[in-house]
Parts: C-alpha cells; sequence; structure tokens
C-alpha cells in the first residue's frame, strides 16, 4: 500500500521534519506509514541568484514569491506524487478544522507551499487550484510552521499511527463528540494538593461517569466556544413543507445531567 505522502514546498527545507519526528508521528515515519519529503524552492529560482522573489505591483513593502517559481516547484512535486491536493498556508485561507483534516488524512497526501514575506502571486495560487488554509488569525513569519500543525493533525489520523484508534472518537470535533469539545481528565493520586478526583470517576459506575462526561463537554463548550454551543443548537435542516421545530432541550435527553 502507498503511504499518505506529504511534499512542503519551503525556502527553508532544513526546519523539517522538527516536531513531526518525534512521537506518534514520528514512528508513522520511521516504519513506513507516511512519507515527508521537504522541497527546497531556491534551485527553481531565476537567474544568476536564483531570485525567488520579487516587490509587489502596486507599490508596498515587502516582497512576494513569484508565480514562475512556485509553478515549477509545484510541478516537480507533483512528479513524484499526483494526485494530491495543493494546499497554500495563508492567513487568507479557510480555518483549519477536524473537518478539514479528515478530508485530507483520507486522501493520498498533500503539497504543501509555505508562504514567505508578503505572501505567494495569486496567479499561481489560482491557475494551480490550490486550496488556502489559515491554522489561526494571526500572522507567523512563514507557513512552515504552519504546515507541521496541519500534518500533526493529519498523520495521527491514519491507518497505524495512533496506539489505540478509539482515543480519536470521543476527543474535542471528533464526529462521536457530537459538537462539543472534550471533558476534563484526571489520574492518579485521586488527591493533589489537596484537590480531589470527582468522585464519579472513582465510583466504577459506568453510566454514571457517562452521565458526567457528557454534562461537563456540555458545560467546557458553553463556557469556552459559545460560537460552538450555537451551532449545535441550530435546527436541523428539513424538507419543505415539513417545519423546522427545534430539537428537544439537552436536558430532556436521558443522557443529560
Amino acid at each position: 500500500m502507498t503511504p499518505w505522502r506529504a511534499t512542503v514546498l519551503t525556502l527553508f527545507p532544513e526546519v523539517f521534519p522538527g516536531p513531526l519526528g518525534a512521537s506518534l508521528a514520528g514512528r508513522g515515519l520511521r516504519e513506513g506509514l507516511w512519507r515527508l519529503d521537504a522541497l527546497d524552492m531556491r534551485p527553481f529560482g531565476i537567474g544568476r541568484h536564483r531570485s525567488v522573489d520579487d516587490t509587489p505591483f502596486g507599490g508596498g513593502a515587502g516582497m512576494v514569491l513569484r508565480p514562475d517559481v512556485v509553478d515549477a516547484a509545484c510541478e516537480a512535486a507533483l512528479a513524484e506524487g499526483p494526485n494530491r491536493p495543493l494546499v497554500a498556508l495563508t492567513p487568507r485561507g479557510e480555518p483549519l478544522t477536524q473537518a478539514v483534516v479528515r478530508d485530507l488524512a483520507a486522501g493520498p497526501g498533500a503539497v504543501l507551499l509555505c508562504g514567505r514575506y508578503e505572501g505567494v502571486d495569486q496567479r499561481v495560487v489560482e491557475a494551480r487550484g490550490m486550496r488556502e488554509i489559515s491554522i489561526g488569525d494571526y500572522v507567523l513569519s512563514g507557513g512552515e510552521t504552519a504546515a507541521m500543525v496541519l500534518l500533526d493533525a493529519c498523520v495521527r489520523l491514519l491507518p497505524g499511527v495512533m496506539g489505540a484508534a478509539e482515543s480519536a472518537e470521543e476527543e474535542s470535533f471528533a464526529p462521536a463528540a457530537d459538537g462539543l469539545l472534550e471533558y476534563p481528565h484526571y489520574t492518579r493520586p485521586a488527591e493533589w494538593n489537596g484537590l480531589r478526583v470527582p468522585e464519579v470517576l472513582l465510583s466504577g459506575h459506568h453510566a454514571g461517569v457517562s452521565r458526567w462526561r457528557r454534562a461537563e463537554a456540555e458545560r467546557v463548550t458553553r463556557e469556552r466556544r459559545p460560537d460552538l454551543w450555537a451551532r449545535r443548537a441550530q435546527p436541523t435542516p428539513t424538507v419543505a413543507g415539513e417545519g423546522t421545530a427545534p430539537p428537544p432541550s439537552l436536558a430532556a435527553r436521558p443522557d443529560a445531567a
């Protein structure tokens, strides 16, 4: 079976694999469960000095990565592994969500473009049909860190990478989590610095533990991510003429606290 393959287009290939070479991702890399190539864009530069950027049309500070340079790097990457989506890491992109991660992890891999300076000439992004993705509402010095975040999120979902596949089923943003953030976790000792683990977790009562975890997941989501909570409260779309009655309240559900 062909492993999931990531190619990172970057001006700083030496920073890879970085943290991706450790822990679960690193073990999966060494065992051949996935592959990582860091492709230096500098050799595709123009002229004697291998220039990869130029001043922006219309004026302004900074430099912009040239479309011909980026296009040549894309061509080289796809020649080694075709049929992979091209992803540009940029603050202007769609938010990186677990749904996006699952979509990418289910495919053959990805080619990730790491921007630098003021960004990338938009023409090559559009001509290549790149998927623009942002890891958050902030600006980094370059796309390398963002690429590592995206890759770590994808790789941990690949078959064989996580020791216990069920660990991913109940965590935040997983389908089984029902749109909720994950509940808090506790371990030994049962009392630490005068703080005790919630008694229900020590009771051995599985139904009680399940109800507590659900209630805590709901509480944490309401308090920390009201946007996610509001999204869950939206009525499920129905066929025209069937009405749009809202779902029953959480308090009425058998598994509610």
